[in-house]
């Protein structure tokens, strides 16, 4: 058997399916059943837990799981079943835009003030709020550019050398100190994190989950490629007033250099990023490919309804006092200044 040594540990189990799949995971276990998957709450904790599960394995794995689970056929089958079940539920809820350049137009729109998570940091957060809202996020960070990345082969001309050149940006301009994924660690670091690979999934709720097995649904996919491009520009293109507003939240409460720097990078590289993305990886997507223009649409408006959900869900706990997190986090460290 080879056991990856080095991953992440396995968490612990939500629901019926992620119990199925963890212990499948361990070795010695019957395989998941596809009725685990079929009553698993679409938007909850136990088919995202369990979903998540199954991607991970194209990435970096579990500790003391045989790294040929990734292609395991019992596992490709109940992952299967949690996709159709995610991306039909995507489809009826999430969907808002018939067109590209009305989703596109909606993106450049900033939310009424005071209503985002990124506003309420900036003017009320606290150390512990920025503290759980990076351990939320990490999940995502500390793989961000790596879903994209797998659109790659898919794409021709335009689109594929305007992808790899922002995604050369991603990966810090060939510098390992750069790259960005090692600059939210670096962050992490600051707020008295744990800032290794997975050390926060068992912390994490379902609705920061789902924000990251989308970007994995979509990479895995290549009949998902328009959702994918739609996902990167729906991040792309709302990142950077979004980082501004975090950076201004470091600063005020004091987290860190390294933690202000992550977001003041993230203002001047995305709004860069924002106009490659729609007028060379969209527009030459579309060019090669015009029919793929409501799946990008699709792409777009799927990454705000999730991220939406999780907003929603950080700031009713935050405003009511209470921690956003599965598990409290460890006492953070004074930091030397």
């Amino acid at each position: 058997m080879d056991r990856d040594r080095r991953g992440p540990a396995l968490p612990a189990a939500r629901g019926p399916v992620s119990a199925a799949v963890t212990a499948y995971l361990r070795g010695g276990a019957a395989p998941p059943r596809d009725e685990d998957a079929d009553r698993a709450p679409v938007y909850g904790d136990d088919l995202h837990l369990a979903l998540y599960l199954c991607y991970e394995l194209h990435y970096r794995g579990f500790a003391g799981v045989d790294a040929r689970c990734e292609w395991d056929p019992a596992l490709l089958r109940v992952r299967a079943a949690l996709e159709r079940r995610f991306l039909a539920a995507l489809r009826r809820d999430a969907t808002r835009h018939d067109g590209v350049d009305d989703a596109l137009a909606d993106l450049l729109v900033e939310p009424v003030r005071g209503t985002g998570v990124s506003y309420f940091l900036r003017e009320a957060g606290e150390l512990w709020h920025l503290r759980e809202y990076a351990a939320q996020r990490s999940l995502y960070h500390l793989k961000e550019a790596d879903p994209h990345a797998w659109v790659l082969p898919r794409l021709r001309g335009r689109a594929k050398a305007a992808m790899a050149a922002v995604e050369f940006d991603e990966y810090g301009g060939g510098r390992a100190d750069r790259v960005h994924a090692r600059l939210f660690a670096d962050l992490m670091t600051d707020l008295g994190l744990d800032a290794a690979y997975g050390r926060y999934l068992d912390a994490a709720g379902a609705e920061a989950l789902a924000t990251v097995n989308l970007m994995s649904l979509f990479g895995l996919h290549r009949v998902l490629r328009g959702a994918l491009v739609g996902h990167f520009a729906a991040v792309e293109i709302t990142s950077s007033p979004g980082s501004r507003r975090l950076a201004e939240a470091m600063r005020r409460t004091g987290a860190g250099p390294a933690a202000e720097f992550f977001y003041d990078e993230h203002v001047e590289a995305d709004a860069v990023h924002e106009q490659v993305v729609r007028h060379e990886v969209i527009a030459g997507l579309l060019e090669e490919e015009p029919e793929l223009a409501p799946d990008v649409a699709f792409g777009i408006d799927a990454t705000g309804f999730l991220e939406d959900r999780l907003g929603a869900r950080l700031l009713a706990d935050w405003r009511a006092g209470r921690s956003s997190l599965r598990r409290p986090l460890e006492t953070a460290p004074v930091p030397a200044r």
